[in-house]
């Protein structure tokens, strides 16, 4: 019989304040407060996820419904029985932080949430990008409201692979059985974040709803749009818009009643980030309650450097969504009228932005294409695509195919625009060329969503078979057609040509489950 979490020691804080939890973190040395009010905190050697330590245990309930493979890695029953009794022991006399939340803006489908952790900054962080039971009405629906999913985090705590079947000595174990996730040998926060969305992942579509790695936001009229794209493409950046109001910046469902957030807060990237080209988020940088991870901090003076990477490129703030002035408090809006694709193409190769046929949108949907470039990752020296399916793979427990299903219905049904947008590297590769405006970035979303981009002329481009606009207001001709922005065009031909050839080869492994059509809307490699 495996142990529950109501069984551990009796050490426990529940639900503290953030102001509560900011003098627990202080007392525990686990960080320091920079001068304008955020609680600085580092993550040690973990600065980033560990999906290769992360294992669904296999059981009963959920094993006809997991894509089980090399990204749903299977955990055996009774190794996770002797995991969960090793580390509930591991924390019987170990002070512990309790965070009642719940995910989910819509009441139908909140699911409520138990966070454990062992660090008093991990529960703020828990406390941020969460929303706390306190504020659901015992009436709501929801995901089995009296069952909460639980999470505990335990950094301390280092895993045997023999005795519990992991890859290290960091596990993430997730049992849809017992409801329950067992976080290990990492003080990564993100890990908090992304169990409760991969549970979301697997709950909300068996139920009809899908579930989103996109922000969200809506213009004045009530025009939502996605955005879609793996970590630095800038689905944060480019949601949190002044003229826009946010409803979330990460993850979302999609519902027969519109769009939902599924959090309560954002976790933004803050390497290099500007007060000139990200106001709302560099603000959020300057004040009491927000988390920052692995932000370069003075000892002396408190000031913070954005600009420092000696830690990690991928240095985050974590805050409530109410520190963006415009956002919606709600979380929910209307069905979306416009699907944004971002991808950070480090080829240079791809236009900066291109209107996609429904099939073209399943394509690239199912591709989840950005590429990483030098330096922001240990051995990588030269750009790399990465293709991430549903641009949120080591999330997605189901067949890839059903959430792309589900989205190509809902674009079909609600007449959505779709848009492939590269916020990547233009006039050359990274090294070579130059990373794209965002005021360039920014203009031509903004011509999409105001309907500006459908009255102009568009071209096909013949590699990535995708229609680029011939004009955008406020963006020079040249930048539109990315071949015209290269010095020598044949170096252009051949660099397209190689990541055609790559779309080409990873989409192989859907070829069997996709119409023609789609599989045809892809590049001509």
């Amino acid at each position: 019989m495996l142990l529950h979490p109501q069984m551990l020691g009796t050490s426990r804080s529940v639900n503290l304040s953030r102001a509560a939890l900011y003098e627990e973190a202080l007392r525990r040395r686990e960080g320091l407060i920079a001068a304008e009010g955020p609680l600085v905190c580092q993550t040690g050697p973990h600065t980033g996820r560990s999906p290769h330590d992360k294992f669904f245990v296999r059981e009963s309930s959920s094993d006809r419904h997991i894509d089980w493979g090399a990204v749903n890695k299977a955990l055996s029953a009774e190794h996770f029985r002797a995991l969960h009794q090793d580390f509930m022991a591991s924390l019987n006399a170990t002070e512990l932080y309790v965070q009642d939340c719940y995910a989910g803006a819509d009441p139908e489908f909140r699911l409520p949430v138990r966070i454990i952790t062992e660090l008093a900054w991990h529960s703020l962080f828990a406390r941020n990008l969460l929303n706390a039971r306190a504020a659901v009405d015992s009436g709501d629906a929801g995901l089995d409201v009296q069952e909460p999913f639980t999470i505990i985090d335990a950094p301390s705590f280092t895993a045997d692979p023999e005795r519990h079947g992991s890859r290290s000595g960091t596990i993430i174990a997730v049992n849809f059985a017992e409801r329950l996730v067992l976080i290990g040998g990492t003080s990564y926060a993100g890990e908090i974040k992304k169990s409760v969305f991969t549970a979301l992942n697997y709950f909300l579509p068996l139920r009809g709803v899908l579930s989103m790695h996109c922000s969200a936001n809506v213009g004045g009229s009530g025009d939502v749009a996605l955005f879609f794209g793996l970590s630095g493409t800038g689905k944060t950046t480019l949601s949190s818009d002044p003229e826009r109001r946010l409803i979330g910046d990460d993850e979302h469902g999609w519902s027969d009643r519109g769009v939902f957030n599924f959090e309560g807060g954002c976790y933004a990237k803050t390497i290099r980030l500007s007060a000139d080209d990200e106001p709302q988020i560099y603000g959020t940088t300057r004040r009491f309650g927000t988390i920052l991870e692995n932000v370069a901090i003075d000892p002396h003076t408190r000031e913070l450097d954005l600009n420092d990477d000696r830690l990690t490129e991928n240095t985050r703030a974590a805050y409530p969504i109410a520190f963006i002035e415009n956002c919606v408090r709600t979380g929910m809006g209307d069905h979306p009228r416009h699907v944004i694709m971002l991808t950070a193409d480090a080829f240079g190769v791809l236009p900066p932005i291109a209107r996609l046929s429904p099939e073209a949108a399943m394509y690239h949907f199912l591709s989840g294409y950005t590429a990483k470039v030098a330096g922001t990752e240990k051995g990588v020296t030269e750009p790399r695509a990465t293709f991430s399916t549903c641009f949120a793979s080591p999330f997605i427990p189901l067949s890839p195919g059903l959430y792309a299903q589900m989205l190509g219905e809902r674009i079909a049904r609600h007449q959505a625009r779709v848009w492939l947008v590269n916020t990547g590297w233009t006039g050359g590769p990274y090294g070579t060329g130059s990373r794209m405006k965002i005021d360039h970035t920014r203009a031509m979303i903004r011509a999409a969503l105001s309907g500006a981009l459908d009255t102009v002329a568009y071209a096909r481009d013949p590699v990535f078979n995708l229609d680029l606009p011939a004009s955008c207001p406020d963006v020079p001709a040249g930048v539109l057609h990315p071949r015209a922005t290269w010095p020598r065009p044949e170096d252009y031909d051949r660099q397209a040509a190689t990541l055609a050839r790559m779309f080409a080869e990873n989409f192989k492994t859907f070829e069997a489950g996709v119409d023609r059509a789609v599989r045809d809307a892809g590049p001509r490699a």
